[in-house]
Protein backbone atom coordinates (compact mmCIF):
# COMPACT_ATOMS: atom_id res chain seq x y z
CA UNK A 1 0.00 0.00 0.00
CA UNK A 2 1.73 3.11 -0.77
CA UNK A 3 2.10 6.09 1.94
CA UNK A 4 -0.19 8.47 2.88
CA UNK A 5 0.71 11.85 1.44
CA UNK A 6 0.96 14.62 4.24
CA UNK A 7 -0.32 17.83 3.36
CA UNK A 8 0.47 21.19 5.30
CA UNK A 9 -1.47 24.00 5.61
CA UNK A 10 -0.69 27.62 5.49
CA UNK A 11 -2.38 27.58 8.69
CA UNK A 12 -0.19 24.67 10.28
CA UNK A 13 2.67 26.57 8.40
CA UNK A 14 1.74 30.25 10.09
CA UNK A 15 0.99 28.13 13.38
CA UNK A 16 4.66 27.24 13.55
CA UNK A 17 6.18 30.62 12.44
CA UNK A 18 4.28 32.25 15.11
CA UNK A 19 5.25 29.80 17.72
CA UNK A 20 9.37 30.25 16.80
CA UNK A 21 9.02 34.13 16.66
CA UNK A 22 7.70 34.02 20.37
CA UNK A 23 10.77 31.27 21.47
CA UNK A 24 13.02 33.90 19.88
CA UNK A 25 11.41 36.57 21.69
CA UNK A 26 11.35 34.73 24.76
CA UNK A 27 15.43 33.98 24.49
CA UNK A 28 15.82 37.80 24.01
CA UNK A 29 13.55 38.55 26.70
CA UNK A 30 14.88 36.50 29.21
CA UNK A 31 17.44 38.44 32.08
CA UNK A 32 20.77 36.92 32.28
CA UNK A 33 20.45 36.20 35.65
CA UNK A 34 17.11 34.37 35.31
CA UNK A 35 18.68 31.03 34.69
CA UNK A 36 21.24 31.05 37.60
CA UNK A 37 17.51 31.51 39.28
CA UNK A 38 15.95 28.41 37.97
CA UNK A 39 15.89 25.37 39.38
CA UNK A 40 14.47 22.22 39.01
CA UNK A 41 11.97 21.12 41.24
CA UNK A 42 12.30 18.64 43.79
CA UNK A 43 10.03 15.50 43.84
CA UNK A 44 9.96 12.04 45.74
CA UNK A 45 11.25 10.50 42.72
CA UNK A 46 13.88 12.79 42.46
CA UNK A 47 15.45 11.54 45.66
CA UNK A 48 16.87 7.76 43.50
CA UNK A 49 18.60 10.30 41.50
CA UNK A 50 21.43 12.36 41.86
CA UNK A 51 21.46 15.74 43.02
CA UNK A 52 24.18 17.58 41.79
CA UNK A 53 22.84 20.12 39.12
CA UNK A 54 24.56 21.69 36.96
CA UNK A 55 25.87 25.17 38.04
CA UNK A 56 25.01 27.95 36.11
CA UNK A 57 27.82 30.93 35.80
CA UNK A 58 27.11 34.47 36.18
CA UNK A 59 28.34 35.48 32.77
CA UNK A 60 27.61 33.03 29.81
CA UNK A 61 30.50 30.78 29.17
CA UNK A 62 32.26 31.19 25.29
CA UNK A 63 31.46 29.54 22.30
CA UNK A 64 34.07 27.37 22.26
CA UNK A 65 36.79 27.40 19.47
CA UNK A 66 36.61 24.97 16.52
CA UNK A 67 32.42 24.84 16.64
CA UNK A 68 31.76 26.13 12.83
CA UNK A 69 30.04 28.65 11.72
CA UNK A 70 26.19 29.13 11.09
CA UNK A 71 22.85 27.83 12.77
CA UNK A 72 23.73 25.28 15.24
CA UNK A 73 23.60 23.38 18.19
CA UNK A 74 27.56 22.95 20.29
CA UNK A 75 27.85 20.64 22.63
CA UNK A 76 31.22 20.25 24.82
CA UNK A 77 31.77 17.20 26.62
CA UNK A 78 34.63 18.83 28.73
CA UNK A 79 32.44 21.78 29.91
CA UNK A 80 29.13 19.72 30.03
CA UNK A 81 27.41 22.66 28.24
CA UNK A 82 25.23 23.23 24.90
CA UNK A 83 24.69 26.69 23.22
CA UNK A 84 22.41 27.27 20.65
CA UNK A 85 23.60 29.42 18.10
CA UNK A 86 21.37 31.68 15.28
CA UNK A 87 22.41 31.85 11.49
CA UNK A 88 24.42 35.29 12.43
CA UNK A 89 26.81 33.27 14.94
CA UNK A 90 25.05 34.60 17.89
CA UNK A 91 24.62 32.19 20.83
CA UNK A 92 20.95 32.41 21.64
CA UNK A 93 21.44 30.67 25.03
CA UNK A 94 23.57 28.62 26.85
CA UNK A 95 23.37 26.29 29.59
CA UNK A 96 24.64 23.16 31.66
CA UNK A 97 23.51 19.79 31.05
CA UNK A 98 23.94 16.24 33.27
CA UNK A 99 25.74 13.51 30.17
CA UNK A 100 25.02 10.35 30.16
CA UNK A 101 27.32 7.46 30.43
CA UNK A 102 28.13 7.09 27.02
CA UNK A 103 29.02 10.24 25.29
CA UNK A 104 29.52 11.14 21.50
CA UNK A 105 32.84 11.70 19.42
CA UNK A 106 33.99 14.91 18.94
CA UNK A 107 32.52 16.19 15.30
CA UNK A 108 29.50 16.97 13.58
CA UNK A 109 26.22 15.21 13.50
CA UNK A 110 22.37 15.91 12.35
CA UNK A 111 19.29 16.01 14.63
CA UNK A 112 17.56 13.26 12.98
CA UNK A 113 14.30 11.90 14.93
CA UNK A 114 12.55 14.12 17.68
CA UNK A 115 9.78 12.62 20.30
CA UNK A 116 7.81 15.69 22.46
CA UNK A 117 5.85 13.57 24.20
CA UNK A 118 6.89 12.23 27.34
CA UNK A 119 8.55 8.19 27.11
CA UNK A 120 10.77 6.67 29.68
CA UNK A 121 14.34 6.57 29.31
CA UNK A 122 16.90 3.87 29.64
CA UNK A 123 17.52 5.08 33.34
CA UNK A 124 13.90 4.70 33.96
CA UNK A 125 13.36 8.66 34.27
CA UNK A 126 10.27 9.55 32.08
CA UNK A 127 11.59 12.20 30.16
CA UNK A 128 10.28 14.77 27.11
CA UNK A 129 11.78 17.08 24.53
CA UNK A 130 14.30 13.71 23.47
CA UNK A 131 16.28 15.26 20.53
CA UNK A 132 18.19 12.46 18.65
CA UNK A 133 22.00 13.05 16.89
CA UNK A 134 24.01 10.28 17.06
CA UNK A 135 24.58 6.52 17.83
CA UNK A 136 27.55 5.54 19.79
CA UNK A 137 29.03 1.99 20.54
CA UNK A 138 25.25 0.75 19.89
CA UNK A 139 23.55 3.62 22.31
CA UNK A 140 21.28 6.31 20.73
CA UNK A 141 22.57 9.45 21.79
CA UNK A 142 19.96 12.89 22.62
CA UNK A 143 19.33 15.68 24.21
CA UNK A 144 16.20 15.62 27.12
CA UNK A 145 15.13 16.24 30.04
CA UNK A 146 13.62 14.61 32.77
CA UNK A 147 9.51 15.94 33.49
CA UNK A 148 10.39 15.72 37.16
CA UNK A 149 13.64 18.00 36.71
CA UNK A 150 15.74 15.12 38.06
CA UNK A 151 19.28 14.71 36.63
CA UNK A 152 20.31 11.00 35.59
CA UNK A 153 21.05 8.41 38.49
CA UNK A 154 24.99 8.09 38.72
CA UNK A 155 26.70 5.10 36.66
CA UNK A 156 25.55 1.77 37.84
CA UNK A 157 26.61 -0.29 34.80
CA UNK A 158 24.14 0.48 32.17
CA UNK A 159 24.93 2.66 29.26
CA UNK A 160 22.94 5.19 29.05
CA UNK A 161 23.15 8.31 26.05
CA UNK A 162 20.36 10.85 27.12
CA UNK A 163 22.13 14.61 27.88
CA UNK A 164 20.00 15.77 30.62
CA UNK A 165 19.04 19.36 30.81
CA UNK A 166 16.56 21.42 33.17
CA UNK A 167 12.97 21.64 31.67
CA UNK A 168 12.97 25.31 30.30
CA UNK A 169 16.48 24.73 28.41
CA UNK A 170 14.92 21.16 27.19
CA UNK A 171 12.10 22.96 26.07
CA UNK A 172 14.08 25.48 24.08
CA UNK A 173 16.57 23.14 22.76
CA UNK A 174 13.73 21.24 21.36
CA UNK A 175 12.20 24.07 19.19
CA UNK A 176 15.49 25.63 17.93
CA UNK A 177 16.68 21.72 16.83
CA UNK A 178 14.08 20.93 14.43
CA UNK A 179 14.66 17.48 12.51
CA UNK A 180 18.08 18.40 9.95
CA UNK A 181 19.67 21.07 12.66
CA UNK A 182 23.64 20.54 12.34
CA UNK A 183 24.84 19.54 16.01
CA UNK A 184 28.68 19.69 16.91
CA UNK A 185 30.33 18.17 19.56
CA UNK A 186 33.31 19.28 20.56
CA UNK A 187 36.68 18.19 24.05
Amino acid sequence: MPAPKVWVTGLTVGAIAVVAALTVQADRGAHPSAAADARPSASASAKAHATARPTASAAPAAVPDGSGTGRRIVYSLGDKRVWLIDASDAPRRTFAVWPGTVSPAPGSYTVGVRTRGVITGSDGVKIEHIVYFAVQSGVNIAFSNAVDGSSPPPASGAQTGGIRMRTADGAALWTFGSAGTRVTVVE
